[in-house]
C-alpha cells in the first residue's frame, strides 16, 4: 500500500454491511499493528491470530446505527485503518461516547489516514450519532497526548501506572476529550 491517493473513508453501522473478506482485512490490520507494539488493544505481541479473529468477530456483531459504529479508511481498495465510536444507551451518559482502537497499518503513516479518520469520527459523532462530546484513553509514553492534542483533543486526567506493559514499565493511562464536537 504505496499509492499516493487520498482515503476512502467508509462508516458501516451493522453487521449486515460488511463485506466477506473484510473481517479478514480488519484482523490483518489489528494484528500488524499490535504486533509493531500499537496500543490498539492487544498489548502483548506477539498476538494469536485466532484471538483477533474473535475480538473481530465480536466488535462486528455489536455494530449499530445507534451504540458503535466502524469507521475504515481504505487507499487502492485496501484497509489502511480503522476505529470504532461507541456510546452507551444509559441517560445518564448517552450524549457522548469513545472512541476505539484507533489505527492505521505501518506503511501508510505519516500520509494522514489516522488524523481523518479521527476527524471523520468527530462528524459522525456529531451529526449521526447527536454526541455532544468524545472521550478516550490512551496509553502514555506513545506520543499519542501530541497526535490527539493536534486534532483539538484535550488531556483531562491521567491512572498513573495503570498500565503494566511489562516488568519496569508501568505507563498511564492518558483521558483525553473532544468537546464541543
Amino acid at each position: 500500500m504505496t499509492s499516493d491517493k487520498a482515503p476512502i473513508f467508509q462508516q458501516f453501522v451493522s453487521p449486515e454491511g460488511i463485506t466477506e473478506d473484510f473481517p479478514e482485512a480488519l484482523a490483518e490490520c489489528w494484528t500488524e499493528v499490535s504486533n509493531a507494539g500499537g496500543a490498539a488493544g492487544f498489548p502483548f505481541p506477539p498476538v494469536d491470530a485466532a484471538e483477533v479473529a474473535a475480538a473481530v468477530g465480536r466488535l462486528i456483531a455489536g455494530l449499530s446505527p445507534t451504540g458503535s459504529r466502524l469507521i475504515a479508511a481504505t487507499v487502492d481498495g485496501g484497509l489502511a485503518g480503522w476505529l470504532t465510536i461507541r456510546r452507551d444507551a444509559h441517560p445518564l451518559v448517552a450524549h457522548w461516547g469513545t472512541l476505539h482502537h484507533v489505527q492505521t497499518r505501518l506503511g501508510v503513516r505519516g500520509r494522514g489516514i489516522g488524523a481523518g479518520l479521527v476527524r471523520r469520527a468527530r462528524d459522525v459523532a456529531r451529526d449521526e450519532m447527536g454526541l455532544e462530546q468524545l472521550h478516550l484513553a490512551v496509553r502514555g509514553g506513545a506520543g499519542l497526548e501530541e497526535f490527539y492534542g493536534r486534532l483539538g483533543w484535550q488531556e483531562i486526567g491521567r491512572w498513573p501506572g495503570a498500565l503494566r506493559l511489562g516488568a519496569d514499565d508501568d505507563r498511564d493511562e492518558v483521558l483525553m476529550l473532544l468537546s464541543p464536537l
